[in-house]
């Protein structure tokens, strides 16, 4: 049975870590169209608390795993509660909840991933990354955080995040799965907090880390083709 015939269970899976400024208004955002399912990945504020409270499925990790960890948590969780489509968003106010209906229509007309491009990037790593990506897989955005997941097609695959980075390594899975890919724009708002990943030099370092083992896995994928 189809999305187009059947009533469609959402999920929407949102990584947190101290977004206590903004995780209540990220969870009513997306409470219209879904369950929200937010991960507090070691949080030593109130976030896990007030996603509870304003209607969220909380995921509790007692130490700060990472944000890629965090995902897979809660891509899991959505799995395991059943769940047709998980939609990932940043739990820091940034994605505009607005695009969810855009995110859905694709996934109605056969959509098995959805790929968030961003109308700005702020690193030139995140730049670089995309460029490439846009020239092996005409992806633009691979490191944008909202995502759309067809969960059937993830429940295929062993290990979500073998190298810790999800959101990009799934991505790529997918280009060289063939499977079916859209890309929608995707406004964003100033964040409110701190963000996560630290200074700008750290962040360069993890994205550039996320592309070269991005690359080395498609390269390992597509040798194991030939056997």
């Amino acid at each position: 049975m189809s999305l187009l015939t059947k009533p469609v269970k959402v999920a929407f899976v949102i990584p947190a870590l101290n977004e206590s400024e903004a995780i209540s208004g990220v969870v009513m955002g997306v409470s219209f169209y879904g369950k929200a399912i937010v991960v507090d990945d070691g949080s030593t504020d109130e976030t896990g608390k007030l996603a509870r409270t304003a209607g969220a499925i909380v995921v509790t990790h007692d130490i700060n795993y990472g944000y890629d960890t965090a995902i897979a948590s809660g891509l899991a969780r959505a799995i395991a509660e059943g769940f047709d489509i998980a939609i990932t968003v940043d739990g820091d106010g940034q994605h505009d909840p607005l695009i969810i209906d855009s995110v859905l229509q694709e996934f109605r007309e056969g959509a098995d991933l959805i790929v968030g491009v961003r109308d700005k990037m702020q690193r030139v790593s995140e730049m670089l990354f995309g460029g490439i990506t846009e020239i092996f897989w005409n992806i633009s955005d691979p490191l944008c955080g909202m995502k759309g997941y067809r969960l059937s097609r993830l429940k295929a695959i062993g290990d979500l995040n073998s190298y810790l980075s999800i959101g990009t390594e799934l991505t790529i899975r997918a280009a060289r799965s063939k499977w079916e890919i859209r890309q929608v724009r995707v406004a964003t708002y100033e964040r409110k907090g701190i963000s996560r990943f630290g200074s700008n030099f750290y962040a360069n370092c993890l994205i550039l880390r996320a592309m070269i083992f991005g690359l080395l896995w498609a390269k390992a994928y597509s040798s194991s083709e030939n056997y």
